[in-house]
């Protein structure tokens, strides 16, 4: 079952992070690496920016979680980590599409260039790249993020996105 998480679930939301992130260990680089990879204070201040976590739930244990932020004209896809124990079994993608129910609005995911699985995982479901000359922009944009995260990461966004900024580009 998919649901919104309860406040009272930030130590689970908290422990499926950050268990869910080692896969980014030794593919990230170095300097943006740390233990835990989010800490509690920076998971509370991204619920306290609006990011709103949604969970997978198993007979009541949450094996995967996910968050979508509402920002201006775009709808981002925050913090999709499954529990390394659970991983390949469609969780990720079940959640990703109830999310993107949420919202009329376009869909935009950040992640690291070096995590090539999220980023097949992301393009198996229906997102695509963000041309390298736009990303700088929308990452400082859209997201709170230190230049050297900038500098190492992607942007992917659906069909929605690449729609409006068609019709955009075709009324400059």
């Amino acid at each position: 079952m998919i649901r919104r998480c309860s406040n009272n679930e930030f130590d689970t939301i908290y422990e499926i992070i950050n268990d869910g992130a080692k896969a980014y260990k030794g593919a990230i680089p170095d300097d943006r690496w740390h233990e835990p990879y989010m800490s509690r204070g920076e998971l509370q201040q991204q619920i306290k920016e609006g990011v709103d976590f949604w969970g997978f739930d198993e007979n009541g244990t949450l094996c995967g979680v996910m968050g979508i932020q509402e920002m201006g004209d775009v709808t981002l896809i925050r913090h999709a980590y499954v529990r390394s124990s659970e991983q390949r079994r469609g969780i990720g993608g079940q959640l990703l599409e109830l999310l993107r129910e949420q919202s009329e609005k376009p869909f935009l995911i950040g992640t690291w260039i070096a995590a090539t699985w999220a980023i097949k995982f992301y393009v198996k479901h229906g997102f695509q790249q963000i041309p390298k000359d736009r990303i700088s922009d929308l990452l400082e944009k859209y997201w709170t993020i230190p230049k050297r995260q900038v500098e190492t990461s992607t942007v992917l966004a659906d069909d929605k996105w690449f729609k409006t900024e068609k019709r955009h580009n075709n009324r400059l």
